[in-house]
């Protein structure tokens, strides 16, 4: 079969422990990185791009936000929309500050402002975990949903109480506002998430992932051999808000255009929630196969009665998701609840030893 490392020897530990080890792994996220960036801006349509793929990348990086905190660290938390809503006025309040530097620092600044909320909501990790911990993150998105609403500052005073992204330009191109392309704003929204995938991954493969698997597998064996609780906790808090800050960010500069509160409201917390769960805890790639999964489900729902003559109305094409999504996580949670990221990985294996059993 085409799916073999057979005759591919590593001689160096670099090369034993690199991302993509065999040589077929490296053809193929070329491929997918060359229709990514080639092939969908010349293929799809503008709606498309703005209601599917823009959408599918912003949520794809708020779930590795997450999973870098619940998945590989076992800290659950439910306040993801609200780290993502401090992300996204973070920026605006920065791009507002600084007018004349280029969009994309804002955007990627928003995240350490997220990330030094997320680290104060996080102290209480240290003393409580699991469900109390979840009540702790619930308080939090709460609490700065009050403040998205009641503090008029966040918004530079504004009668609409909303955040209203300026056209900013890189390279003389529109990629902010209402001039700005659904394909540019496409373009970099793809390049800030293959970047930071790349991080979050060379992140986990090394020390600082190895201490975090080491507290969600068993915390009180991971002090005993001198792995700091408090530390290790609160930087998965820091980095998993840095990345949802930027995806909140993201979601308001590269989608929306403009936003309110309600934006990142309890809901986002459970819809990005449900991705993980669905895509796969402690992988990354489970990330895009959640988030192309849930936000995929609903226009399948509405195209596929039209393959059959029927009619389906919006609104309950919106319930038959609701009800399709919750039975599916019950589905994962029982039957494999490593998710599709786990499917993935025993297809990939059967491919590697098949015609033989596995």
């Amino acid at each position: 079969m085409f799916y073999r490392e057979t005759g591919q020897f590593k001689t160096t530990y670099q090369a034993d422990q690199a991302v993509f080890p065999i040589r077929q792994d490296r053809i193929g996220i070329a491929i997918i990185l060359l229709l990514a960036f080639a092939g969908v801006p010349l293929l799809a349509s503008e709606f498309a791009i703005s209601s599917f793929f823009i959408p599918v990348l912003v949520f794809s990086l708020a779930a590795i936000g997450l999973n870098l905190l619940t998945g590989y660290t076992g800290l659950l938390s439910l306040g993801t929309g609200a780290f993502m809503g401090v992300g996204a006025y973070g920026g605006y309040k920065l791009a507002t500050w600084f007018p004349d530097v280029n969009i994309l620092i804002p955007i990627l600044a928003s995240g350490f402002v997220s990330a030094a909320v997320g680290v104060v909501f996080g102290l209480p990790s240290l003393r409580i975990k699991g469900f109390y911990l979840a009540v702790a993150t619930l308080a939090a998105q709460f609490f700065l949903s009050w403040c998205f609403v009641r503090i008029p500052w966040l918004v530079n005073y504004n009668i609409s109480g909303a955040i209203e992204v300026p056209t900013r330009t890189l390279f003389g191109i529109p990629i902010t506002g209402p001039n700005a392309t659904a394909t540019t704003r496409y373009l970099v929204t793809l390049s800030i998430v293959v970047l930071m995938t790349w991080l979050a991954s060379n992140l986990v493969r090394g020390r600082i992932g190895r201490t975090w698997m080491a507290v969600r597998d068993m915390d009180l064996a991971a002090e005993l051999i001198g792995i700091r609780l408090y530390r290790t906790k609160l930087l998965s808090f820091a980095v998993s808000s840095y990345f949802c800050g930027v995806a909140g960010a993201m979601m308001v500069f590269l989608w929306f255009g403009s936003s309110e509160a309600d934006t990142f409201s309890i809901n986002q917390s459970f819809f990005i929630l449900f991705m993980v769960v669905i895509g796969g805890l402690g992988s990354l790639v489970g990330s895009f196969f959640g988030a192309i999964f849930i936000l995929g489900t609903p226009i399948v729902l509405r195209a596929l009665p039209g393959l059959f003559g029927l009619s389906i109305p919006a609104a309950t094409v919106e319930h038959l998701t609701f009800m399709v999504l919750g039975a599916l996580i019950i589905f994962f949670l029982i039957v494999e609840p490593h998710g599709l990221a786990r499917l993935w990985q025993i297809g990939k294996q059967k491919l590697r030893v098949w015609p033989f059993p596995y």
